[in-house]
């Protein structure tokens, strides 16, 4: 700058010494303002001025020097004004240059250093790293070998059920690689309650008049008792199974039903036995290559946390007076072995059954059995892992990571694989910030989580504790239970605010064969039929989405047609995870990392969260005329129910404002400034809280927890609406209209609500809806 001040300077004088001064003069009467401009040091001095006291003793004598010096010509008027436009042209050339120095600056550092050692936080708006960059980088880190060393720590703690010494073990080994990472870490301490097999004794059952069975297997929160009754052979228990047995005339009332696991979870089974008054069920391994021996685990608490602190948290500090959640079975349910299973329906009487049930009898009154199950309450100290990269510039929003760390047996697919992955997405991504200058705007957050085989207790607990400060927090949850249980087939349940990104990531990510990408090996041309399941209430990210309201995404290697058989069992190892694998655990333990991370990173990198509102838009535009059309049929075939006053309108109208509101919110982000950080906070903050204006605000966490009218369970939701008109079409004893009528007005507001919100400003909705 002093330079150019010197060579403008010689412009005008021809003198090195030489400036130019401008003097500004209101005149306080509001005629007019006086403008000296003095051009030269020698003025002073030929006006016979001794420095600024004299300027200001003198200003008229001053005034008039300068105009006879200078002159009124045309010509002076003319250097004054082309010497004004020149002053103005270089200023303007410094100051573009001076600009485009910043701007280029950390993109020719970022080439050249990647990581500036001096700079602890992003100041800009921009990332500092390419997203292509970002990728190579994680890339780079993630290696096979790693994983299998990790599997070897890991393996060696044998014994990890929740709340053993191994379990605790196992979370102190994690806990000490998140800090060897250089992460922040902490711990949560619960005190949960739940059910053991009886200390002393045995579960047992005695069929007909053959030997007692002692079983070793158990499902937790199973009502405890003795039961007699008639067995009846109901295939997967699923509620069309059981609606076929009636078909049939066969009386399910006291019976005791025996049922195949899979395709439906064990807390399902048993929910939907006590719907037909069944008096206990009895689950067996539905794959015959497990052996006739093989003891089954579980539990059949139908939700997710401690059954006993519903919608609170199981801290040691909270007490609470006797109390239980209303998915807690009334009735007995036991596991045991394919053997005796085999035993019991070769010795069935009554109707035989054909095609996918087999060729078996489902059992006559004769066919009786004793059931007892002594199972004991008892309360563990568990411990949730937690370590954290902070975001340089929204360090206060973050994205969730997390694993089951416990196991009934073994473990290695249930928990030892998704540990694995967990940790070692800790040490890569910390690894790219510390060393290679990835700076991620938003936090990430890494748990693992105890207590994942009685029913996701240390993750939900967790949501439970700090529901009020996660709400606008975490704005998105992946969970890495089981993401390895074969290898021909990829599948991904998640929010569908997730779907694009899903989508992007399956054709970025490579597969075992790394001339295609998963989208090309699995997708085949259609992702959504072909790669895209439901989110189930047993999978670990279901509470986040559907209790807390979090975006979630959970996903995983699985075989073509059959379940992982070994879930639940002692033969949950190693060896049987590379039989079903092809010794390819590790590959696809890396490959599943690499697809967990590209979503963690595209999250906590981009100006803007990759949340689409396209596919609930849809959503609730089909459900709507659904409900529209079932509606009209109630209406013409029982108009005694559903007066001709109940109109859709207003449900219709709610659906037609999320769609304008999620349009809205469209055109403002194809229009955001990305520089402008609090912009782009903004606008986050509007897709963060879709999902979460979706839980019912009208029904309560105690009694009907996943409170999500789209993806949740309960009477709130639009399913819900469906099924009610369903049975109000046939006049089912269940239906009740004057109940329909005031679930339809709740969810109909609570659609109009999250219009509202999505929409922005209060005073805008007058605009904007």
């Amino acid at each position: 700058m002093d330079q150019a001040r010197s060579t403008i300077s010689k412009i005008f004088n021809g003198e090195p010494h030489s400036y130019t001064r401008f003097n500004l003069t209101q005149n306080m009467e509001g005629d007019h303002s006086q403008v000296e401009m003095k051009l030269s040091s020698d003025m002073d001095e030929e006006a016979g001025g001794n420095g600024v006291g004299d300027h200001l003793n003198h200003n008229s004598n001053r005034k008039t020097y300068v105009t006879e010096k200078l002159g009124r010509t045309p010509k002076n008027l003319c250097f004054v004004a082309a010497a004004t436009f020149l002053i103005f042209i270089i200023g303007f050339l410094i100051g573009y240059l001076v600009e485009r120095k910043k701007d280029v600056a950390p993109s020719a550092a970022a080439s050249q250093l990647p990581f500036d050692k001096t700079v602890d936080h992003e100041t800009g708006a921009a990332p500092l790293m390419d997203w292509d960059d970002v990728k190579k980088l994680l890339a780079q880190k993630l290696d096979v070998a790693n994983f299998d060393s990790v599997f070897s720590d890991f393996v060696t703690v044998v014994d990890h059920r929740a709340g053993s010494p191994g379990d605790e073990r196992l979370g102190n080994k994690v806990l000490e690689k998140f800090k060897t990472y250089g992460m922040n870490t902490w711990t949560d301490e619960l005190f949960v309650k739940v059910q053991d097999p009886p200390a002393s004794g045995f579960n047992k059952l005695v069929f007909k008049n053959g030997k007692e069975e002692r079983l070793d297997g158990f499902l937790s929160y199973s009502a405890s008792g003795t039961v007699k009754g008639a067995v009846v052979y109901s295939y997967y228990g699923q509620e069309k199974d059981l609606k076929l047995l009636q078909e049939k005339n066969i009386n399910l009332t006291g019976k005791v039903l025996l049922v195949r696991a899979g395709r439906i979870s064990f807390a399902e089974k048993v929910a939907n036995a006590a719907k037909v008054n069944a008096s206990a069920v009895l689950i067996y391994p539905s794959d015959d290559t497990i052996g006739d021996t093989t003891q089954l685990f579980g539990h059949v608490h139908m939700g997710s946390g401690d059954p006993y602190t519903p919608g609170f948290p199981s801290f040691n500090h909270t007490q609470f007076p006797p109390v239980q959640s209303s998915g807690l079975p009334t009735i007995l349910a036991q596991t045991i072995t394919t053997g005796m299973a085999k035993n019991i329906l070769k010795q069935l009487g009554g109707q035989m059954m054909s095609g996918e049930w087999g060729f078996n009898k489902v059992g006559d009154d004769n066919d009786t059995i004793t059931l007892e199950v002594n199972n004991v309450l008892t309360e563990k100290k568990i411990n949730n892992v937690f370590g954290v990269i902070k975001g340089f510039v929204d360090a206060d929003r973050y994205v969730v990571i997390g694993a089951q760390r416990d196991a009934w047996g073994p473990g290695f697919a249930a928990s030892t694989v998704g540990t694995s992955v967990l940790v070692e997405l800790a040490r890569s991504i910390s690894d790219m910030v510390k060393n290679d200058g990835f700076k991620p705007r938003r936090s990430i957050v890494f748990a693992s989580w105890s207590a994942g085989e009685y029913g996701s207790i240390g993750a939900t607990e967790w949501l439970e504790g700090y529901l009020s400060s996660l709400s606008m927090k975490a704005f998105s949850y992946i969970n890495l239970d089981g993401v390895v249980t074969g290898q021909n087939s990829f599948k991904v349940a998640a929010s569908p605010l997730m779907y694009t990104l899903i989508e992007n990531t399956l054709r970025e990510v490579k597969s075992q064969n790394n001339d295609v990408s998963l989208s090309s090996q699995f997708a085949k041309g259609n992702w959504e039929s072909n790669v895209l399941e439901p989110l189930k209430m047993d999978n670990a990210a279901y509470p986040f989405l559907t209790f807390s309201g979090i975006p979630s995404l959970s996903f995983g290697f699985t075989s073509d047609s059959s379940e992982y058989q070994y879930f639940g069992t002692m033969l949950d190892n190693r060896e049987k995870l590379n039989s079903v694998t092809s010794n390819q655990v590790s590959q696809l333990a890396k490959i599943s990392a690499q697809f967990a991370g590209h979503i963690v990173l595209r999250l906590v990198h981009d100006h803007l969260l990759r949340f689409d509102l396209t596919k609930y838009n849809k959503m609730i535009r089909s459900m709507v005329a659904q409900i529209n059309g079932k509606v009209k049929t109630v209406q013409r075939m029982q108009p005694q129910l559903l007066l001709k006053d109940l109109t859709v309108q207003w449900l219709i109208s709610a659906s037609g404002s999320f769609s304008y509101a999620s349009g809205s919110l469209a055109t403002d982000i194809q229009n955001s400034n990305l520089d402008d950080t609090e912009m782009c906070r903004i606008i986050n903050d509007r897709l963060i809280t879709v999902e979460r204006n979706f839980l019912s605000p009208y029904v309560s966490p105690k009694e009907n927890p996943f409170r999500h009218i789209l993806l949740g369970s309960g009477p709130h939701t639009l399913e819900a609406l469906i099924r009610h008109l369903e049975a109000l079409s046939i006049s089912s004893p269940d239906a009740n209209a004057d109940q329909f009528r005031n679930q339809f007005a709740l969810v109909t507001w609570t659609i109009q609500a999250c219009a509202n919100s999505l929409a922005g400003d209060i005073w805008s909705l007058d605009h904007e809806i």
